[in-house]
């Protein structure tokens, strides 16, 4: 009790002030413009000298309720007035300090975010590397999130303004310990995407693992995609709960020895995958029972065309039309939209 009225009396907060302020000047306003001016109008209310009283703090002044007495006039009205317009004063001031306070905290990752169902996204490597996910993401018609996206870094000191301007969220500190993640509300998060702290070091593996562990045991039902360095990780990352995996050593590996046996086979794949590239893109669609041909053509109908289907995690491209489908099988075609399970 004694921390408590220390907090009110001694120190109170700018709020506390506002509201005593506020009510010591609306009290001496009511009550001394009833005071003095009662006797000559009695038809007077209590409400009505409050109405005078919050119209002249607020230098708005109707006219339709004011002083007639000198009492009235010079003891209630003028204090009124000099006390009403420093207070408005320091009620802006306030409200000014508390709105730069609020966004700064965002901009530097104090805040905690009120964000629910919405992606997490881990590391800032570089900034045209952020910008280019959140762009790719934004861009798919399916992705379901939208604009609720949100960044965690520990050393990221501020949000850049072009990640401003896309409407992300930002929470400074380590990923891998609660505190932030309770920040960035990893609990209702839908999605996480953990991108490799140092490109090109495999010792970012071991972070990634960290934070996958953290995610995994605040929010299991969060669907988590990492990136990798070292090919050796990916096993150990799908054993701590990882839902997919993304080696980017391997990819680089690709990219390059096809684009010297096969040039020009990079700016297709770009498009495929890109959904800022190109319009037609790669897809895997369950199905049910059937043959391979008849669910290509099926898929020709909707404006998809089948490439062939992916089996126990393994592709198999342009299998025969004859071939029997089986449980789990997954048909992998090129279309602009999502198809619905054949």
């Amino acid at each position: 009790m004694r921390k408590v009225l220390r907090r009110w009396l001694v120190n109170p907060s700018p709020t506390t002030r506002i509201v005593l302020l506020l009510s010591a000047v609306v009290s001496y306003g009511t009550t001394g413009f009833l005071y003095f001016e009662l006797p000559a109008r009695p038809d007077l209310k209590p409400l009505d000298g409050l109405w005078w009283s919050l119209v002249t703090i607020t230098t708005i002044g109707y006219g339709d309720y004011f002083p007639t007495t000198s009492g009235g006039r010079f003891v209630i009205a003028v204090p009124l007035m000099l006390f009403g317009i420093g207070l408005l004063g320091f009620v802006l001031s306030v409200s000014a300090s508390k709105l730069v306070e609020a966004r700064n905290m965002e901009l530097f990752g104090m805040a905690k975010s009120k964000l629910e169902g919405h992606l997490v996204i881990v590391n800032y490597p570089s900034l045209a590397k952020v910008e280019r996910v959140v762009d790719e993401l934004r861009s798919d018609p399916d992705f379901e999130v939208g604009d609720e996206i949100l960044l965690i870094d520990e050393d990221l000191e501020a949000l850049p303004a072009s990640l401003v301007k896309r409407g992300v969220g930002f929470v400074r500190g380590s990923p891998s310990r609660d505190e932030t993640l309770e920040r960035a509300n990893i609990d209702s998060a839908r999605y996480a995407v953990i991108l490799t702290q140092r490109p090109g070091d495999a010792r970012s593996d071991h972070q990634a693992l960290a934070v996958c562990l953290a995610i995994e045991g605040r929010n299991p039902n969060v669907r988590t995609t990492v990136e990798v360095v070292d090919v050796v990780s990916e096993e150990l990352l799908r054993k701590a709960g990882v839902d997919r995996v993304v080696c980017t050593s391997r990819f680089d590996a690709h990219f390059i020895s096809n684009e010297v046996i096969h040039p020009g086979v990079q700016e297709v794949l770009d498009q495929l995958l890109s959904h800022l590239a190109g319009r037609q893109q790669l897809y895997l669609t369950p199905f049910g029972s059937g043959t391979y041909g008849a669910v290509a053509e099926r898929c020709r109908s909707k404006g998809h065309t089948a490439i062939g289907l992916q089996r126990a995690g393994k592709t198999r491209f342009n299998p025969p039309n004859d071939l029997d489908l089986a449980p789990g099988d997954l048909l992998v075609s090129i279309g602009e939209r999502k198809l619905d399970p054949v």
